[in-house]
């Protein structure tokens, strides 16, 4: 019994190991074209030498044997003749002591043990002699009548003028070996018919195909090998330009856009080569003359933007002039007048909006972080939006921790981003609650900005974040919005390291998620607070693809987090 627990834990070692070797190797068959491409030829190979090698070897046996048994008959015909005119020759017939003797003599005469060809000899009677006196029967050694079928005794038995040929099993020194038995019926002076047989065993043979199937092994496992390694060398030759083909396009992805490949010859992966380069080399142009392009475009803003704020400093000048004196108008000027300078506030605002994207764009924008309480922010922009969520109808309503909220953050950026939430819930929550929550976690701290207004429909999620774009365009603004608010909190979020992600469903309002990381450089290993309603927690952290798209799990409701506002 205290066996046992030793005996169980080596099972479950070797289990352990079985498990992991199995495991390796599917994932080695998985990854590696050279190993799969390998094994199979060589499983192939297998097969293929298997069957050729064992037609072979039954091919090699069956000459072995109808050789043997050729020769056998051959000298077992030669050997009764010779016998049968020994028998009509001899003068020992008066006795049956005297036919005893000549029979033994006659037996043992036959009987050959020097060298390959051994032969034994049985003299025994026959099934269908009636003679009333027999002899033996007579055994040249041990091999004796015993290892003679009943169907070969019968045989002769019933054939006297033919010769019969079978191949049997004898013991010889404690081993089983196949042998050919030959027998002839032959007539004896006093007690008549009796069979002479012939045992020629074939143990040279069964040595020779014993050596011959070992070859064959041999031969075949050093086959197998070397078609592994042949196909192994050949996969190499047309795998490695696949794989150096696939590290040049990792590298060409990751923004290497001057990698190209080694062309060498003029064959097909030459060819793939070629056609390769030429497609990298018309990507490189095409992304040279967008990049060209999007910094035309960024430089066009950039100085539109700049030209404009002259003459809108102008324009701002004259409206307030105008404005001032709105009650020495008639009441038409005087409402002209509040249009103009309502809209000159509009157009302040989308050109510092304006101003700012193109420092987005540019790189140009720049952290001036320090530790804050995250709820200092979120009281100054509920204070400052009081007044109109108060004409909307909706009731702000606050739920954060008694300890502060502590973060490194650019308190400016942080509020333009609370401001733009804050403001896009009022003007779509429908006069319902308006919710903002905050929370924190060991590496992050989070703000949530939900609304029970009309929702996000499927799809819209994903693009709530894009410069300009409306949920309905026919839907009138009565806040004033540029368009380009939530793309620039995004840009805002991300300069943090941050987060800024989604969710809506259509009836059931629609949620905001600001998450920042405590400390700089800190990564974020969850939000503090879910996104959608009906989750207690966010489930996993989200991750930044290629493009710098903030992606997260899969939500009720529509969810995006990334590019994209409404």
């Amino acid at each position: 019994m205290s066996q046992q627990p030793g005996r169980l834990g080596l099972a479950h070692r070797a289990e352990s190991a079985v498990r992991h070797g199995w495991a390796r190797t599917h994932h080695q068959w998985r990854s590696s074209l050279s190993f799969r491409v390998v094994v199979v030829t060589m499983l192939l190979g297998l097969l293929v030498l298997g069957a050729v090698g064992t037609y072979l070897y039954g091919a090699i046996a069956q000459g072995l044997v109808d050789s043997r048994q050729q020769i056998a008959a051959e000298d077992s015909l030669r050997l009764a003749k010779d016998a049968q005119r020994q028998i009509l020759y001899t003068d020992q017939t008066e006795s049956i002591a005297q036919v005893t003797q000549f029979a033994t003599e006659l037996v043992k005469s036959y009987r050959q043990d020097a060298g390959n060809e051994r032969r034994y000899v049985v003299l025994s009677r026959t099934e269908n002699n009636t003679a009333p006196v027999s002899i033996g029967p007579i055994e040249s050694n041990e091999i004796g009548v015993r290892f003679i079928p009943d169907s070969l005794r019968q045989a002769v038995s019933g054939s006297p003028d033919r010769q019969h040929l079978q191949v049997a099993t004898i013991e010889e020194d404690g081993h089983e070996i196949p042998a050919v038995i030959v027998g002839q019926q032959v007539d004896l002076p006093l007690v008549r018919t009796y069979g002479l047989y012939f045992i020629y065993p074939m143990d040279r043979e069964q040595q020779i195909m014993g050596l011959i199937g070992q070859t064959f092994l041999l031969g075949a496992a050093a086959l197998v090998l070397l078609v592994g390694a042949i196909a192994f060398v050949v996969t190499r030759l047309v795998a490695d330009p696949v794989r150096r083909a696939a590290r040049i396009a990792e590298r060409f992805a990751e923004g290497n856009l001057g990698e190209r490949m080694r062309v060498k010859g003029e064959d097909d992966l030459a060819r793939l080569a070629t056609s390769f380069n030429a497609m990298a080399a018309s990507l490189q142009q095409q992304i040279a003359e967008l990049e060209d392009l999007s910094r035309v475009q960024q430089r066009f803003v950039s100085d539109v933007s700049h030209e404009l704020r002259t003459p809108l400093t102008t324009i701002r000048m004259a409206g307030d002039l105008i404005h001032d004196s709105r009650a020495d108008f008639d009441p038409a000027v005087a409402r002209s007048a509040e249009l103009l300078r309502g809209e000159v506030d509009r157009f302040e605002a989308l050109l510092a909006d304006l101003l700012e994207i193109s420092r987005f764009d540019a790189r140009a924008a720049v952290l001036e972080t320090e530790a804050t309480d995250l709820r200092s922010c979120v009281e100054r922009v509920v204070a400052a939006h009081r007044t109109l969520a108060q004409r909307k109808g909706s009731a702000l309503v606050v739920d954060q921790p008694d300890e502060p909220v502590v973060a490194d953050m650019d308190a400016r950026r942080i509020e333009r981003i609370l401001r733009n939430l804050v403001a896009n819930a009022i003007e779509h929550g429908e006069g319902g609650p308006i919710e903002i929550a905050l929370g924190q976690n060991d590496s992050a701290v989070a703000v949530t900005v939900r609304d029970h207004g009309i929702g996000l429909r499927p799809g819209e999620a994903a693009l709530v974040f894009t410069r300009f774009w409306r949920a309905d365009p026919a839907r009138a603004r009565t806040t004033g919005g540029t368009g380009l608010g939530l793309a620039i909190a995004l840009e805002d979020a991300r300069l943090h390291a941050g987060r800024l992600e989604a969710w809506g469903a259509p009836g059931e309002g629609s949620c905001f998620r600001l998450t920042l990381p405590r400390k700089a450089q800190v990564t974020i290993t969850g939000s503090p607070l879910p996104l959608s309603p009906t989750a207690e927690q966010a489930p996993a952290p989200t991750a930044e693809d290629g493009s710098g798209r903030v992606t997260g799990p899969e939500r009720v409701g529509t969810t995006a987090s990334g590019e994209p506002d409404r």
